[in-house]
């Protein structure tokens, strides 16, 4: 479990970073919200995924909230930490940072904790190792 960070600084590991692109708007030119919650997603399982050592599956999304637009050109930088790990589930918060025109100011754009279940070969749940 990471650290906090001081305030206006991204919290937990920087798992994936992406360019917004014009086919990822919405109507009113903005990147549509759906994107960004995938984006989220996907650094989740990626967290999850390794701190299981093998296969999960998202269960729930819990508290999202869309703080600011994330634009055409930006970059989205998603940091991710775990925050809980129960048997057989993991609690991933996750943190959408925006690089204003790829390279200028880092904007605060989302957040959410994001619930995955640790699956077997056969996608059964199982349950999570312990650290040793």
């Amino acid at each position: 479990m990471s650290k906090q960070n001081a305030p206006g600084e991204p919290t937990g590991a920087l798992t994936i970073r992406t360019l917004a692109m014009p086919a990822d708007t919405n109507p009113a030119g903005d990147i549509f919200g759906g994107w960004v919650m995938s984006q989220l997603d996907i650094a989740g399982a990626i967290a999850a995924s390794e701190r299981v050592r093998g296969r999960t599956a998202t269960v729930a999304v819990e508290a999202m909230t869309f703080i600011a637009p994330v634009k055409v050109g930006d970059v989205l930088c998603v940091y991710c930490e775990i925050k809980a790990i129960g048997t057989t589930s993991i609690a991933i918060g996750v943190e959408a940072w925006a690089r204003r025109h790829r390279y200028k100011d880092r904007v605060k754009v989302t957040q959410g904790t994001f619930i995955y279940v640790a699956l077997d070969e056969h996608g059964k749940k199982c349950a999570i190792e312990k650290p040793q």
